[in-house]
């Protein structure tokens, strides 16, 4: 099947939908995974099909609704709305958080709780034909790979797959290692390059990194998501670049 590009939308949170649209469709990407925060609001389904529809006339597809619901602490009536929003939107999967507290410091009752509510999401979801996958993060119970696929293995639902992007400061080998361990569940790839430490650099930065990362979705026979997320100095230009950049190594 190979390597779907595309943008995430909150790179771009200082621009109205139709301008996101148009410079992913200029940019010759594929999809854009909608973001909860700015561009599609959690439960107001008529710009969600608003949305949908601007997408969709641009030749774009919806990769995924980026919710930031945090697994753990979010009540039934959340998850009913985010199914709907996702719905609404034509979106195949929703991005959701493995709660607030990273691995290191997370007790079993917050581990317990994390797990019971992806299972509860990936049951609701299930049942309108949507996925969960869980963001690669920071400050999550999915901030490395052991406890990601605890996770996974744990809550054993056909429906739940996790994204992976590359930690900041980590470099090639163990990125690629990461990759690797998660692929059996991976759906999606953030694609940024800041490295070293927080400095957001153009996506050329990490070019050794990402064309052996594009080989190894390349060689799947599902379609994988590569979504661009943050580009340096919020910069359209630096995005159509970086865009141009993507598509010459998948």
């Amino acid at each position: 099947m190979g390597v779907r590009t595309g943008l995430v939308s909150v790179t771009f949170r200082q621009l109205p939908v139709d301008q996101v649209v148009e410079e992913v469709a200029k940019a010759g990407l594929a999809a854009i995974e909608w973001g909860g925060d700015v561009h599609v609001p959690l439960g107001n389904l008529v710009n969600a099909k608003r949305v949908r529809n601007l997408t969709e006339v641009h030749g774009l597809q919806v990769a995924a609704y980026g919710s930031y619901l945090r697994a753990g602490s979010v009540d039934r009536e959340e998850m009913r709305s985010a199914i709907a929003t996702a719905q609404a939107l034509g979106a195949p999967r929703i991005r959701v958080w493995a709660g607030n507290v990273g691995t290191a410091d997370a007790g079993v009752g917050d581990r317990m709780a994390v797990t019971r509510g992806l299972g509860e999401l990936a049951d609701m979801a299930a049942g309108a034909g949507i996925e969960i996958a869980m963001e690669f993060h920071r400050n999550t119970l999915t901030d490395e790979v052991d406890s990601t696929i605890t996770l996974l293995l744990d809550v054993g639902a056909p429906n739940l797959t996790t994204y992976w992007q590359p930690p900041v400061d980590l470099d090639d080998e163990k990125c690629l290692q990461q990759l690797e361990s998660l692929m059996p569940w991976l759906s999606t790839v953030h694609v940024f390059s800041w490295w070293p430490s927080n400095a957001r650099l153009p996506l050329a930065g990490r070019e050794s990194l990402w064309r052996r990362v594009l080989d190894r979705l390349a060689a799947e026979d599902r379609e994988i998501n590569a979504l661009l997320e943050f580009v340096a100095d919020d910069s359209p230009e630096q995005f159509a670049k970086d865009a141009a950049d993507l598509q010459s190594w998948v």
